[in-house]
């Protein structure tokens, strides 16, 4: 196992920087997800961690010693890929001690690594089976295996489940979630889907244009979001950001004045967020305001209600049973420490209400 840290780390292309001297430390057997959207510069970050990519300034450590100049066979570290990259002409058994042929382990060892491999992601009766006979559940776990049988300082993994279909990548995150516990190595895992971020790490980092906008527990993330970008990426269904007015006692949402929601803020425009489950329609609540439905998508337990007010677009929810017709004008409550609070010019957190 090993400590990862990252030191003003830049990576240029040609006189495009992807990434502006990012700082991070990931601790000894630490789950840390890299989240953000496509081109934020995750997985650049990722493959100058594996040695895939050159790094163009700062230092990369790994156990304490800096790195940037090592080959990545060097750095005693494995990636799983996204597309799995097994081979097909060879056994399963064969793809997953495929790392260990040019070692010099005794041939007895090679094979014991590969069954222990095998028998810790549920592959034994594979083994022999070619991988055009697994389903890509099973084939994600064979890459996994490749990876697991070299007992690497760290595991990288680039978006490992995304051609999965939703009911693996479900299976596959309680999959890799309990590997981590079994083997408590540093793993640094990229993904676009924050779900996987949400139930999988210790640690999120979210970035955006090749910054880190802000680390922290997914919770603490959740909860104290530093900026409208982080408050939206966090979270399923999305928050809510709307513009409000606040006159220093107030906030006025449409044609609704949220009474005290606006205690202690400047006067003047803010950006206001609630996440939908905060959101109640139909339920009676602390601050209340008037919508009206504009679609809904019933879930079985919940269902979610998309709103307009005065213009602008919300999701609330509601009570699995009540179905809002659409079209109908409905009022929709608010509990007090539910709404977040935002800089309508930097959109930097200012705090809840």
């Amino acid at each position: 196992m090993a400590k990862i840290e990252l030191e003003g780390l830049v990576k240029d292309y040609g006189k495009v920087r992807a990434v502006h001297g990012i700082d991070l430390q990931i601790e000894d057997g630490e789950f840390v997800v890299f989240v953000g959207p496509s081109g934020c510069g995750k997985s650049t970050t990722l493959r100058m961690i594996a040695g895939l990519e050159d790094i163009s300034g700062g230092a990369l450590k790994i156990g304490g010693k800096v790195v940037n100049q090592l080959e990545p066979k060097q750095r005693n570290i494995a990636m799983v890929f996204q597309n799995y990259a097994i081979y097909p002409h060879m056994t399963v058994g064969q793809n997953i001690g495929f790392g260990l042929y040019t070692s010099k382990l005794p041939k007895a060892e090679k094979d014991r690594l590969v069954r222990e491999a095998g028998e810790t992601l549920g592959l034994t009766p594979y083994l022999d089976r070619r991988p055009a006979a697994l389903s890509g559940g099973q084939r994600q776990r064979v890459a996994i295996g490749r990876a697991m049988v070299r007992s690497p300082a760290a595991f990288l993994f680039d978006e490992p489940l995304s051609n999965l279909d939703a009911q693996l990548r479900g299976q596959m995150r309680i999959e890799i979630k309990r590997l981590h516990q079994r083997l408590g190595t540093t793993i640094v895992y990229v993904t676009h889907d924050q779900v996987e971020a949400m139930t999988m790490a210790d640690k999120i980092v979210v970035m955006r244009d090749g910054r880190i906008l802000q680390v922290g527990s997914p919770l603490d993330l959740y909860e104290n979001p530093v900026d409208v970008f982080t408050a939206r990426f966090i979270g399923s269904p999305s928050m809510n950001v709307v513009d409000g007015v606040s006159d220093g006692a107030n906030l006025t949402l449409g044609q609704s004045v949220l009474q005290g929601a606006g205690t202690g803020v400047a006067t003047g425009a803010v950006k206001v967020g609630l996440r939908p489950h905060d959101l109640k329609v139909g339920v009676p609540g602390d601050m209340q305001l008037e919508a009206t439905v504009t679609a809904i998508e019933p879930l079985g337990a919940e269902t979610l209600v998309h709103l307009d007010v005065a213009g602008q677009a919300l999701m609330g929810s509601a009570p699995g049973r009540s179905l809002p017709q659409v079209g109908s004008t409905v009022t929709a409550s608010v509990a007090r420490g539910a709404l977040y609070l935002f800089d309508a010019q930097t959109e930097k957190a200012m705090g809840r209400a």
